[in-house]
């Protein structure tokens, strides 16, 4: 049993970093140990959380979850050191993030962040890197001034022992320029996504995961400024340098090829982009499930794409399926779910149901005022919803009078 699963995990090398295959092949050894000698390793915290690291480091919330769980509840009965308790509770707001159940990744981010700063003082560098995280927290619920506030401290924090062009500034620039680009301030989260990538090429290298990751970011940027060349030639390079890592198929590319099928919608190519997207749903169904906030993302993009076409019949259940999975996740204000809303109430607008799409609509209008800029091309989109169903109710209203 212990064979096939250490044969199973070496198998999935080739879709993690170098660097975490190096762990990978050290802590076989104490997977083993531990399924042989549960008991007898029980208060081994340190090695179920670097276990449960490995296993975040590849994607699989669902088995890094248990070991970060029992790490934590080891760290509380067998009297660990704070600092041990502190690292426990971070990973677990870490994990909690990724799987959608942001509210216990607040919770744990929030105990943790009051533990380090006890441990060691206001403005230390793991402060710093502590409140990133909580900043990604709330920037995925929407909470975009607080994700902007945390992710301000932070970099105030690493400011007091570091210069601003060293290497180690270059994530706290980028996680601000993906608050700014979300909220709808393009100009300043481009400058910012710029300067970093510079710190970026410097110290990972063009062909670097990160790198990776950070061009899909100002991809997805130039995609809501629609400058799609750009963002095509951007995303282009992420997608060859994640292929190489993960291969052709890992939950990890899902956001890029969200990006990517909305430059082929731009472009008219619908095929392509409904293929992507089925690929997208599929994967992300298959590795986080059915209820995670990226499904019901994927969902109202496949929705949006044929809402584009007038496949309504199509749209119609996977518009409401994403509604329902986002709202249910991300919460009634969230962006994400007002747009999905949006989609609603566009298909309500061609069955007629304008009551009902009015309401649909001017609930997701009053959410986007509420944590978007007045320019976001969100916004706008959701106007002209609302326009669209004046036009047509008043165009139905005047047949009927001329029937009369």
């Amino acid at each position: 049993m212990i064979s096939k699963t250490l044969t199973q995990k070496k198998c999935r090398l080739r879709s993690l970093t170098p660097a975490i295959v190096f762990v990978l092949v050290v802590l076989n050894a104490n997977t083993a140990a531990l399924e042989l000698h549960p008991a007898k390793n029980a208060g081994s915290c340190k090695v179920l959380r670097a276990m449960a690291r490995v296993h975040m480091a590849g994607g699989d919330y669902s088995k890094a979850q248990p070991l970060a769980e029992n790490a934590l509840a080891l760290a509380k009965t067998k009297n660990a050191p704070d600092s041990e308790l502190c690292l426990c509770l971070i990973d677990l707001a870490y994990l909690y993030k990724n799987q959608g159940k942001f509210a216990d990744a607040e919770k744990m981010c929030e105990m943790g962040l009051q533990l380090q700063k006890k441990i060691y003082y206001e403005n230390h560098p793991y402060v710093a890197g502590t409140l990133r995280i909580l900043s990604s927290i709330y920037q995925e619920q929407a909470k975009y001034n607080q994700a902007k506030e945390a992710m301000e401290q932070a970099i105030a924090i690493m400011r007091k022992s570091h210069l601003p062009d060293e290497p180690v500034m270059a994530p706290f620039q980028v996680d601000l320029a993906r608050i700014l680009a979300a909220q709808g301030k393009f100009e300043e989260a481009e400058s910012n996504y710029l300067q970093a990538m510079e710190l970026i090429n410097k110290s990972y290298g063009s062909d670097h995961l990160y790198t990776a990751g950070v061009l899909a970011n100002l991809a997805e940027l130039y995609t809501q400024q629609q400058k799609y060349d750009e963002a095509e030639n951007l995303i282009n390079r992420t997608l060859a340098i994640q292929k190489r890592v993960y291969g052709t198929s890992h939950h990890f590319m899902v956001p890029a090829w969200l990006t990517q099928a909305e430059i082929y919608q731009a472009h008219k190519d619908y095929a392509a982009a409904e293929k992507l997207l089925k690929q997208a749903l599929t994967t992300i169904d298959n590795e986080r499930g059915a209820e995670h906030p990226l499904t019901g993302k994927v969902m109202a993009a496949l929705g949006k794409l044929y809402i584009e076409q007038k496949k309504y019949t199509q749209a119609v259940s996977i518009c409401t399926r994403a509604e329902d999975i986002l709202k249910k996740t991300l919460g009634e204000d969230n962006d994400y779910t007002a747009m999905a809303r949006n989609n609603l109430a566009i298909l309500y607008i061609q069955q007629e149901k304008y009551s009902e799409a009015r309401q649909l609509a001017d609930s997701a209008l009053n959410t986007l005022e509420n944590v978007l800029e007045p320019g976001h091309p969100n916004i706008a989109q959701v106007h002209e919803t609302i326009t669209q169903l004046q036009q047509n109710r008043q165009s139905g209203t005047t047949e009927i009078v001329k029937l009369m």
